[in-house]
């Protein structure tokens, strides 16, 4: 059998995961268990109970002593019979004591990531846009299933477990000098060599698992690209090639890191294992010449010892390196939480770049005026000061070479417009030519990086972002439908519509025939992202979500790109009626979409060059005469 060559993997796997590999911070440690708050009173019965069961266990080897010296040496069986009823009274009690404690703590712990992930999902879903597009899928999925699951491990099994560790600890030692100070003094030269061994294995194990944590963030953003792009890679037959590459790659890394770091922790147990074979055997054989002294000798005063005291101290050497060998074990856990806590919490400080002011106010009914204001923009450069909050183990590696190093561009200059309440207004031009920011900002999912933009005077930074696009329909050119049926997805637009609302909307755009033809009508289930529907019928229902939310702004980007001829008539005679009183902006390529539009503005290299209606543009034979020759195709 071939050994398997080392897998070293791209840079950006692992950068970001040495970022967090620092010395536990204090301040994370308090944010964190500010989540542990609303539940310190449980954590508080849950403390208690571990103290009183772990008091019995390390009670129980001296309990062994007196059973033996008192009980069986003696020849006094009522004691005997006393001391194993009081054992197993002990052990029924710490039974019941650990298994309420760790119901407790099971549903703390759960407690604590539901109230996690909760407030992690409100935030993700009031970041900007332009963090997404920074962020990849899996590095975010990363973050709120693996991090926070080892969060609620960490709470549930390690918080109280440090405590018992450190305890039982003391609890055994103070037994061992009570029981014999020579003897435990003996066992107790063993612990600079298992200081030694646990700081070598510490050392190893933090980069052993530091390396997991990325080839597992790896794995997730692999697994959501290739899952989230499978049409593309059937379409190319991509399975074999991208197969090969997951199993013999990146799944193959992450067994390595696995194996890697099951064997520094295989190598670590057996040296406390035979740390605490030597120090039993020490003990045995030293103890046990004082129990029995050579023949014909006798031993000296304070010199023996009682055969329970020795059982007994074998008993506590067995106790004695479980704590240590544990708290070896639970500092990398802990270091581990530490590291996916801060990812947590990084998550949850990323800033809102487009957020509502303070005193920001509802926007009311508006008519639709819309006044673009010397506007410019541009994307900022993530990489440009700092590229490494944007490199880690789950961003793809192309996606991080086209800005490193490059500034930002200016995508729009000086835009000014003057768009009157119920206008058609159509953008055309090349394709980056500042047509879908446009709309990006006038739906204020970005803000100007200079001038503003004004709905019925109102600066859109002064009003509240939910009020405003309360009042916007956006239909894009590649709609999203989410898991559910036709009509929830329909109904997206507007909750509280009735089902004749929904069947209404839907015969105005003309999907009403394909949505009866389905199975179930307009209960049929759709999956996820649309996926048992064509791309023309994706878009017909999204036509219908947004005509159901009857706004004042209607927005369409490319949205007939998708659907054939015949469908696009059925569009084009529900958008006459769809425009009726309401102000709408809209992106295409297709001719037949923006010859009857009020207006039509012609975007370059982020200007516009033109504007006017069809007719007025043709006669002045310039850019957009261009176009028209050219059907607009690019």
């Amino acid at each position: 059998m071939t050994q398997q060559a080392t897998i070293v993997p791209p840079a950006y796997v692992t950068q970001s995961e040495e970022m967090y590999d620092r010395p536990i911070d204090p301040a994370i440690a308090r944010r964190l268990f500010a989540f542990v708050g609303p539940y310190k009173w449980q954590m508080v019965l849950s403390l208690i109970l571990m103290l009183v069961a772990t008091g019995s266990a390390v009670v129980g080897p001296y309990l062994v002593k007196i059973a033996i010296d008192d009980g069986l040496v003696a020849g006094n069986p009522a004691a005997l019979r006393n001391v194993v009823l009081l054992y197993l009274g002990l052990a029924i009690l710490r039974w019941l004591f650990i298994f309420t404690r760790v119901n407790i703590m099971a549903r703390v712990g759960q407690s604590v990531i539901y109230d996690l992930r909760k407030e992690m999902f409100e935030r993700l879903q009031n970041l900007s846009l332009s963090f997404y597009s920074r962020y990849s899928v899996g590095r975010v999925i990363t973050r709120v299933i693996n991090d926070v699951e080892n969060l609620r491990q960490f709470i549930i099994w390690a918080v109280l477990a440090i405590g018992r560790d450190l305890f039982a600890l003391v609890g055994i030692i103070v037994a061992m000098l009570a029981l014999d100070v020579k003897l435990s003094l003996l066992t107790f030269i063993a612990l600079p060599v298992m200081l030694v061994v646990t700081r070598l294995y510490r050392s190893r194990a933090r980069v052993a698992y530091r390396r997991v944590r990325a080839a597992i963030s790896w794995v997730n953003s692999v697994l959501a690209e290739n899952i989230n792009g499978i049409r593309v890679v059937q379409a190319f037959s991509r399975q074999a090639y991208n197969y090969a590459n997951y199993r013999d790659y990146t799944n193959r890394y992450h067994l390595q890191t696995l194996i890697r770091a099951a064997k520094v922790a295989a190598s670590f147990l057996p040296a406390v294992d035979v740390l605490g074979a030597l120090a039993t055997a020490a003990v045995v054989y030293l103890g046990g010449t004082a129990v029995l002294p050579a023949p014909g000798a006798q031993a000296q005063v304070g010199e023996s010892i009682t055969a329970g005291v020795l059982v007994a101290f074998v008993l506590y050497i067995e106790r004695f390196f479980d704590p240590i060998r544990d708290l070896s074990r639970r500092y990398d856990v802990l270091q581990s939480t530490m590291a996916g806590g801060e990812r947590i919490l990084t998550l949850m400080d990323t800033e809102v770049e487009v957020k509502d002011a303070e005193d920001a106010r509802e926007m009311e009914t508006i008519q639709g005026a819309v006044r673009f204001e010397h506007v410019s923009f541009y994307y900022s450069d993530p990489f440009a000061q700092d590229p490494s909050p944007y490199v880690d183990d789950a961003t793809p590696l192309h996606s991080t070479l086209s800005g490193r190093g490059a500034q930002a561009d200016l995508v729009l200059k000086d835009i000014d417009l003057d768009i009157r309440p119920g206008e058609t207004v159509a953008f055309v031009g090349e394709t980056g030519a500042g047509k879908t920011t446009i709309i990006k900002l006038l739906a204020r999912f970005h803000d100007p990086t200079e001038g503003c933009v004004r709905v019925d005077g109102h600066d859109l930074r002064t009003v509240t972002q939910a009020s405003l696009r309360r009042q916007m329909g956006i239909v894009l050119q590649d709609p999203f439908l989410f898991n559910g049926t036709v009509a929830e997805n329909i109904l997206f637009g507007r909750l509280g519509a009735t089902d004749e609302d929904v069947i209404n909307a839907a015969e105005a755009v003309g999907a009403h025939a394909f949505i009866l033809g389905l199975k179930r009508g307009y209960h049929s289930p759709v999956e996820e992202g649309g996926a048992l529907l064509s791309v023309g019928q994706r878009q017909l229902i999204s036509f219908a979500r947004a005509l159901l939310a009857d706004p004042r702004i209607l927005i369409l980007d490319e949205a007939t790109s998708s659907v054939d001829t015949q469908t696009e008539g059925i569009i084009q005679r529900a958008l006459a009626r769809l425009f009726e009183g309401r102000t709408s902006f809209v992106i295409a390529h297709r001719l037949s979409t923006i010859t009857n539009a009020d207006r039509i503005v012609v975007i370059h290299d982020g200007k516009i060059v033109e504007q006017g209606k069809h007719e007025e543009l043709l006669e002045k034979r310039g850019m957009y005469y261009e176009l028209y020759k050219t059907g607009f195709q690019e």
